[in-house]
């Protein structure tokens, strides 16, 4: 199998045009600048959009009707149109389906739960590391989304738990999780970008604990070793799937690039140099990858790589229609976690959210490409 090149940033193909939220404080007040205004002006639409959550100008009372328009339409254009939301577990998950200016089509879940309110964010249109079980890996890479095209998930996110949308009181989005469409990692400058938006304090940002934000990965190892050293805090979480090289290679191709052991050290010196502890994510497969040593290997590799600063996720797989993959079933899932608890690391299932609503990433989008 050929080893897939490792790819930061793709071509700008169907990339959309300049937004509030790809701009840096001072990018916006030059931009502003440009457009015949006072630089304060700036801070004024960041506080609409990143503070008051708006894009609607005539919300923006503090600015003169003349100038309003014309700078939300060159600095907060449309970037994300709503195409349909689903929901399931008596309102708690929430799916929405995005289009983007160009018919790209993305994807965002929100899960309410008791403590917190968790988005799942997409950072590509598909995903071009086509790991087989995968719903957005089974269609391909479409393009990147731009750092706005990302953050607008967030706020959007964020009106919904303000207005109370969703069953419940009204809230706050306090978790974020790029564990949506795509490969963040392939993705790196505008990932960062959006990164510092969403965490930035308000207006520059929407204010969202660095720690509280995760950021996933398939095992690009010389991104995550940048990652490491960009001095954020957010969490690392490594999408394993199993602890074997021969198994891996066929589940996520791209460790024909950089096998389990480039992964882990690499993992290890994200640990070391945030002192964050690592996630494990684990897929769990019928007769694929929970067999019992599989179970005994991957906690003595995590123990010998990452000590206990680190904590496996078994994730029952959430089938797509037609595919071959299946869950692994209750018994044989409770041994495995048993074994790598046994093993001397902190392993647990993950909660699971939206099966009838096809929540794993890339099947609603998927349903609604015309044939």
């Amino acid at each position: 199998m050929t080893a897939l090149p490792l790819v930061f940033d793709a071509p700008r193909r169907g990339m959309p045009p300049r937004h509030l939220a790809d701009l840096t404080a001072a990018e916006r007040a030059a931009a502003v600048v440009e457009l015949g205004e006072k630089p304060f002006r700036a801070k004024q639409l960041s506080h609409h959009y990143f503070s008051r959550l708006t894009v609607d100008p005539a919300e923006m009372t503090d600015i003169p009707a003349a100038s309003r328009e014309r700078l939300v339409a060159e600095l907060m254009p449309s970037l994300l149109t709503e195409v349909r939301a689903v929901s399931c577990d008596e309102g708690a998950t929430r799916k929405t389906l995005w289009r983007a200016h160009d018919g790209t089509l993305l994807e965002s879940v929100l899960m309410r739960y008791p403590d917190r309110a968790t988005l799942c964010i997409s950072s590509q249109a598909g995903c071009g590391m086509a790991c087989p079980f995968c719903a957005t890996g089974q269609g391909g890479l479409d393009r990147n989304l731009s750092a706005a095209e990302i953050v607008d998930q967030v706020r959007a996110a964020a009106v919904v738990m303000r207005d109370g949308l969703m069953p419940g009181p009204q809230g706050r989005l306090s978790n974020i999780v790029f564990m949506g469409m795509g490969e963040p990692l392939a993705n790196y400058r505008r990932v960062l970008d959006a990164v510092r938006r969403i965490t930035a304090p308000t207006p520059e940002g929407l204010g969202i604990s660095q720690r509280s934000v995760t950021v996933s990965t398939v095992g690009l190892a010389p991104a995550i070793r940048r990652l490491a050293d960009e001095g954020l805090q957010v969490r690392l979480a490594v999408s394993l799937h199993t602890p074997d090289d021969e198994l891996r290679d066929t589940l996520v191709p791209v460790n024909n690039r950089w096998p389990v052991a480039k992964v882990l050290d690499a993992a290890r010196y994200y640990l070391d140099r945030t002192g964050r502890r690592v996630s494990i994510e684990y897929a769990l497969i019928k007769d694929m990858n929970d067999q019992p040593w599989r179970a005994d290997l991957l906690a003595e590799r995590l123990r010998e790589h990452l000590g206990h600063l680190v904590h496996v996720n078994v994730i029952p797989l959430n089938p797509t229609p037609g595919s071959k993959w299946d869950a692994s079933p209750k018994p044989v899932e409770r041994e495995f976690v048993r074994r790598v608890n046994a093993g001397g690391v902190a392993c647990t299932v993950r909660d699971t959210r939206g099966q009838e609503i096809a929540a794993a990433c890339g099947q609603l989008a998927g349903e609604s490409v015309p044939s």
